[in-house]
């Protein structure tokens, strides 16, 4: 898994690229945590490059969004589609988070 963040004004964006599992969660994690102690707290987290998201990837998702919401912030995912999407279906997540189609569609929503 890779992950690469730029800013877009006041919303922070994480791109992650690859699969998102049980060995790259804990590493994730660390890195929403870092993002989320940052005064920016509007977060978009862009999957249109994700290949894979296990339990252990929805777990980091749903702590970071707590997390986020506990400090005033708001957390958006744009780019989950074909089989990513399928499992945010199955699993139940896609009423817990504000999911955008495109990349300026969450920012533009986090705004």
């Amino acid at each position: 898994m890779d992950v690469s963040e730029t800013s877009e004004g006041d919303v922070t964006v994480v791109t992650v690229r690859g699969r998102l599992d049980s060995t790259t969660a804990p590493g994730f994690a660390e890195r929403l945590s870092r993002t989320l102690d940052e005064p920016r707290r509007r977060l978009l987290i862009d999957f249109s490059q994700l290949e894979y998201i296990s339990s252990a990837g929805f777990r980091v998702l749903l702590v970071a969004a707590r997390r986020a919401s506990e400090s005033n912030g708001a957390i958006a995912l744009s780019g989950v589609a074909g089989k990513v999407r399928q499992l945010f279906d199955l699993g139940g997540f896609l009423d817990l988070f504000q999911i955008c189609g495109t990349r300026a569609e969450g920012i533009a929503a986090l705004r």
